[in-house]
């Protein structure tokens, strides 16, 4: 039996462990891993300097994938969208997703605090593995415009503590 197509949508700050999540959600059958930092990097990489520049270039991404991204829910592929859903603006674009392919959806809250974040921050920026550096000023900039998702949006929440 064929299950329905899901879009699994990610928040949480910095070094939460939203690629690791999404990774681990992106193995199940029939299941596509879709990575903003992944995509923003291999096509702007030289243009991202600075917060506006990111606010700007993944508008434009979002704009250019929002078709497809609803094709493969269409075509009963799952979507792990390992994009930032931090923000009302940025989950309101995910809504549309689903909402226009119409499938299911799960909104992935990683709870994990600033530290622990800052930690795993300082440990991803030496390994050299991650497509950007995030200096612990920036995380904190960057943090100030998160916003924690209510009941009153909506969606299908699952809060996921740091272990």
């Amino acid at each position: 039996m064929s299950r329905k197509p899901t879009l699994h949508l990610l928040c949480g700050k910095v070094a939460a462990g939203k690629s690791t999540l999404a990774k681990s959600l992106s193995s199940a059958p029939d299941t596509v891993l879709l990575q903003e930092d992944q995509w923003l990097s291999g096509l702007y990489i030289e243009e991202l300097k600075t917060l506006k520049d990111y606010v700007s270039y993944s508008t434009r991404l979002r704009d250019t994938l929002h078709p497809h991204i609803v094709d493969l829910l269409k075509s009963g592929l799952s979507v792990v969208l390992d994009f930032q859903a931090n923000t009302v603006e940025s989950r309101q674009w995910m809504r549309k997703l689903f909402e226009e392919a119409g499938c299911e959806h799960q909104l992935h809250v990683l709870d994990t605090p600033d530290d622990t974040c800052k930690t795993r921050l300082r440990a991803r920026n030496a390994s050299g593995a991650h497509e950007f550096q995030v200096s612990d000023e920036q995380f904190d900039r960057v943090s100030a415009y998160f916003q924690r998702p209510t009941e009153s949006e909506g969606f299908n929440i699952r809060i996921h503590e740091a272990g």
